[in-house]
């Protein structure tokens, strides 16, 4: 790979511009998600039931597979170069100074480890055991476009210890009232002892990325991003979706779709006191439809909920991926003014994602524009 004149090979500023190039997941080895202080996978509808362990099936792989390279077909059918994550051993054990784990997880989401930021790659640190080192697949291509060309940077968060102490033990077994209680101070499983942040927990809109506070992302790792990139010229805003007992990665809450409208989720509203950056610059708030899947048909193992169907991806301002079953919101984007075009990908969701978890992008056209002209922002000192 050579870099290309005038253009960094790593260039991706917000979430809508042309996709040039983009990284698609892979099932490959993949394992079910272990119990552990920062998550406690459950089978849906089977309460009190043993959650798996070990490697997923063949067949599980098999179907998760077929999703992903028809997405990474229809990519390049439109002009979109695709690249895979490289082979890792998910069914090692994990043994470090401070835990242990018996398997790590999967490379189906490198949209939840690995964010673009400019011409700037950033390794998030992650909030989970299983998932410490799920940068590892993605390392190689990570070194291709960093010898490719001198413009493109590369950041690696601090790796935090993921000991016992930077997790909330008892908060899978707080009560309803506690849990309404605490989530206005935004107290979750992992405490702010450390730097912990996913990537999927961020939103590029070109100057500004708006970062929500999490199960998997905290102040301390907000405020690193925001140490890091404010120097750069970019502005960090936390936001919040208080109606959500265990946030986890904004893109199916919170999706903007082009300059000026974003794909909300109606049962959790933004916090009111930070929806003014959005209505005070002109942006359009449109409520995603009720999804064709309830809670209680999402796949078995699936631990997350059924507005996966919120998970777009968009190739440009006037083109967007969908699910291939989820009409109503197939036909809200097409009012839209908005050319939507569908893969199935049910079975992907058993990994914890749909179309934008299961990519990275790593080239879109566009260069860094100012989306919040209005906006009051006050930067850390």
């Amino acid at each position: 790979m050579t870099a290309i004149a005038g253009t960094p090979v790593v260039n991706s500023w917000n979430e809508w511009d042309h996709l040039k190039e983009v990284v698609v997941g892979s099932a490959d080895g993949a394992c079910f998600e272990p119990t552990e202080p920062g998550n406690r996978p459950q089978v849906r509808g089977r309460e009190g039931a043993p959650f798996p362990t070990g490697g997923k099936s063949a067949q599980a792989v098999a179907q998760a597979n077929a999703e992903l390279d028809g997405l990474a077909r229809l990519l390049e059918s439109r002009g979109v170069s695709v690249r895979r994550p490289g082979r890792h051993d998910f069914g090692r054990a994990l043994r470090t100074p401070h835990f242990e784990v018996a398997n790590q997880y999967c490379a189906v989401c490198p949209r939840d480890v690995m964010i673009t930021v400019g011409n700037e790659i950033v390794e998030a640190t992650m909030s989970r055991r299983a998932r410490y080192f799920e940068y590892e697949p993605y390392r190689h291509l990570v070194y291709e476009y960093w010898e490719a060309d001198p413009r493109v940077g590369w950041t690696v968060a601090p790796k935090p210890t993921m000991s016992d102490a930077m997790y909330r033990q008892d908060f899978w077994e707080w009560p309803v009232d506690e849990r309404h209680r605490r989530m206005h101070s935004s107290e979750f499983c992992i405490t702010q002892a450390e730097v912990v942040f996913d990537a999927a927990d961020m939103s590029r809109f070109g100057r500004d990325i708006i970062v929500q506070e999490s199960m998997t992302t905290n102040r301390a790792g907000i405020r690193w991003l925001k140490r890091v990139l404010e120097p750069k010229g970019f502005r960090v805003h936390p936001v919040h979706f208080p109606l959500d007992y265990f946030p986890s990665h904004i893109d199916c809450t919170f999706v903007p779709l082009r300059p000026g409208l974003v794909l909300t989720n109606p049962d959790r509203p933004i916090r009111q006191d930070e929806l003014s950056l959005f209505t005070d610059n002109g942006w359009e708030l449109i409520q995603a439809p009720e999804p064709v899947l309830t809670n209680d048909e999402m796949p078995l193992y699936c631990q997350s909920s059924k507005w996966l169907s919120m998970n777009v991806l968009s190739l440009s301002p006037t083109t967007v991926i969908c699910e291939e079953q989820e009409k109503p919101l197939q036909d809200l984007l097409a009012d839209q003014g908005l050319e939507v075009l569908t893969v199935p990908f049910r079975n992907v969701f058993e990994y914890g994602g749909s179309l934008h978890c299961s990519t990275w992008d790593i080239r879109r056209d566009g260069t860094r524009e100012d989306y919040f002209p209005s906006a009051v922002y006050e930067p850390l000192v």
